[in-house]
């Protein structure tokens, strides 16, 4: 009769950790085992002995692997069954559960076979190097339960009788000394070494009970086995251990046989010679120094590169993942997932003369598929663990946002462990930072056009904060992820470093800062306080930037001194100058107030306080407001005091971060 479901999938995932950790060794071997006859059982239902007996097994691996030791019962007299399971103190977890779950297979399954006990014996007792088990039909669990005494791994004795003597009495103290601290310890675990420096001998020792033992009753328990020391063992044997299911006394020389990284006691210690001491320091710690320096640096570089592959496999089981949970649950909505020979086609070979641009993450290619529909294909680059986040973002988001003013994503391709792709629409008219920071380019961008990319992208906004299924925090809005269609309408991109909120959560805290420099809201880069908000003071960013074709990272003078982009708009607007910060090539257009109240909202949408801007249905409504609407006075905008030093810049400075916040 096989293992109950629930057992087989703990083995599962206790086979796929612990492979390399639990070879076949000499100490999975059965060391002793009993078998015998409950008096008193009368049981005559063996079926539902076993199912109890399947039951109780999924209990005691379970409780073994976390606490290192389990006892239960299942079932009602006559057919109740009663276990008990120990692992030894340094092999614990799901090496402990594998062992475990052999040993109780065979005791459950295959006994007769495995240890010569029939299925008439209802009381099993294992003894194996590193665990053990009692299976019975009766209640032993009061009780120690059976004794079995073992030699040992050596049986060389300590000679003449009167050594002897002295190194019994040497073990004894040692065991004695860390039964008295494992009965008070949590898991009833303690190991400790003596030196027995007669014979050049050391001694290590272990005890332990189970963890459900009361203090007492584990010290008894304890007690009970070191008085049988004199009378189990030869006079001055190097090594014995005597064993009971609910408690374990051991001793060894020159034998590690457990961890030795944590030891309870360490007695009668040689002390070095203070001879040569000196010396030895002064020649070791030179050649310690420069040998901790490059292995800490070789761990270092080590532990980074396995973090970093550790990550990018998960990443990728994640991204397999979420694709195939599209598959279930999208399925209609549009997305397609290509073929890598589709992608090298529709590229001519991902060739240079395709290249549209380079990201951070990858580069992004121009494509036609068959049908004619010409395509962005974004490449993501190898091995590179934030673009697979971004990657993953993406494909998570895609089939739960749609919205005109949203770029749409049409698909991706996975190839292998490396290739990850990304197809949107083709956007002919590229990015807006192409245009509205070029002089000629610009001129293309009448004031009407640019009001109806400011509404544009207040509208895809809204959508993201308020009207799609998900909240969203796009967290990297800026004029190179503005993208034009022919007719100029724009449509928002990149969502690989956006945010999920829940309807009932206003805003977020997080350790890792993302966005672009002179973007991104001043809580958010000093506090890592993330929310709508964030996105708000970014648009007014982005508003401030088309009405003037002026970048937010450039410095321009005013009264004699350099200032960003918001604290010159800033001045600007309070001196009544604020026609002076409209792009010349829009400026001599009649077009006065929509730009005033264009400049207007963007000065309230980058105020210092989160708390002082308005969302972006008000934002909206502003914007369409009439010449007789009222709105409030902005106050003093963020970064106001932040300033370069030197000369006007002229060159662009859009640089993305990833910032780790020291908490």
């Amino acid at each position: 009769m096989l293992l109950p479901p629930v057992v087989h999938l703990l083995l599962a995932v206790v086979v796929v950790s612990s492979a390399a950790m639990l070879p076949a060794t000499a100490e999975d071997t059965i060391l002793s085992h009993k078998c015998s006859v409950p008096a008193g059982n009368t049981s005559s239902d063996a079926a539902a002995y076993r199912s109890n007996l399947n039951a109780l097994a999924t209990m005691l691996v379970a409780g073994a692997k976390e606490n290192g030791s389990a006892v239960g019962a299942v079932g009602a007299a006559p057919d109740a069954a009663y276990g008990v399971a120990l692992c030894r103190g340094d092999f614990t977890g799901d090496v402990c559960a594998l062992g475990l779950s052999d040993a109780l297979y065979s005791a459950i399954n295959n006994s007769e076979k495995a240890f010569g006990c029939g299925p008439q014996f209802r009381d099993v007792t294992l003894y194996y190097d590193r665990y053990q088990l009692r299976l019975s039909s009766v209640d032993f669990l009061s009780g120690d339960g059976n004794v079995t005494k073992w030699a040992g791994n050596n049986t060389n004795v300590v000679t003449p009788a009167a050594a002897a003597q002295r190194f019994d009495e040497l073990v004894k103290e040692l065991v004695k000394n860390i039964a008295d601290i494992a009965a008070d310890k949590p898991d009833r675990y303690a190991t400790g070494r003596s030196w027995f420096k007669e014979k050049g001998l050391k001694v290590y020792g272990l005890v332990q009970c189970t963890v459900d033992m009361p203090p007492e009753r584990c010290r008894a328990c304890l007690d009970r086995r070191i008085s049988e020391f004199p009378q189990t063992f030869l006079r001055g044997q190097y090594g014995g251990r005597i064993l009971v299911p609910r408690c374990t006394v051991r001793y060894e020389t020159d034998d590690t046989f457990f961890n030795t990284t944590n030891l309870s006691v360490d007695l009668h210690k040689p002390k070095p010679s203070k001879a040569w001491i000196w010396a030895t320091i002064a020649v070791v710690f030179v050649f310690l120094l420069v040998a901790c320096l490059l292995l800490h640096r070789w761990i270092k570089i080590r532990r980074k590169r396995e973090l970093a592959r550790s990550e990018l496999r998960r990443l990728s089981i994640a991204v397999k993942s979420v694709i195939n949970l599209w598959r279930m649950e999208e399925g209609n909505s549009g997305f397609s997932l290509y073929d890598f020979s589709q992608m090298k086609i529709a590229t001519n070979g991902f060739s240079t003369e395709n290249k549209l641009g380079q990201g951070g993450f990858g580069a992004v290619y121009k494509g036609r598929l068959p049908d004619g529909l010409e395509i962005a294909v974004k490449r993501l680059g190898p091995c590179s663990l934030q673009g697979l986040l971004e990657f993953k973002n993406e494909i998570q988001l895609i089939a739960k946002l749609q919205h005109r003013n949203l770029v749409k994503l049409l698909g991706c391709c996975i190839e292998g462990e490396h290739e990850k792709i990304l197809v949107y629409e083709y956007m002919p008219n590229k990015s807006l930072d192409l245009i509205i920071f070029d002089n000629k380019k610009g001129v293309s961008l009448d004031w009407p056009k640019r009001m109806n990319i400011i509404e544009g992208i207040s509208q895809g906004l809204l959508y993201l904060h308020i009207h799609s299924r998900l909240c969203v925090v796009h967290r990297d809005l800026k004029a190179s992820n503005i993208l034009l269609d022919s007719e100029m309408n724009p449509k928002i991109s990149d969502f690989g470093m956006a945010r999920i909120f829940s309807s009932s959560v206003a805003e977020s805290n997080t350790t890792r800062i993302v966005g672009t420099h002179g973007y991104i809201a001043p809580e958010y880069a000093s506090d890592g306080v993330c929310s709508v908000k964030s996105d708000v003071f970014s648009f007014g960013v982005l508003v401030l930037e088309i009405v003037s074709g002026k970048m937010t990272a450039g410095s321009y003078r005013y009264d004699g001194k350099l200032y960003k982009l918001i604290a010159y708009a800033w001045l600007l607007w309070r001196a009544g100058q604020w026609h002076e910060l409209v792009d010349r090539c829009v400026r001599n257009e009649k077009h006065h107030f929509t730009m005033a109240r264009c400049v207007h909202v963007a000065l309230l949408c980058v105020q210092e306080s989160a708390d002082d801007r308005p969302a972006m249905d008000e934002v909206l409504r502003m914007l369409g407001s009439s010449e007789g609407a009222v709105l409030p006075e902005p106050k003093q905008p963020a970064y106001f005091n932040v300033r370069p030093v030197g000369t006007e810049m002229s060159a662009s400075c859009d640089m993305s971060i990833s910032i780790t916040l020291s908490r």
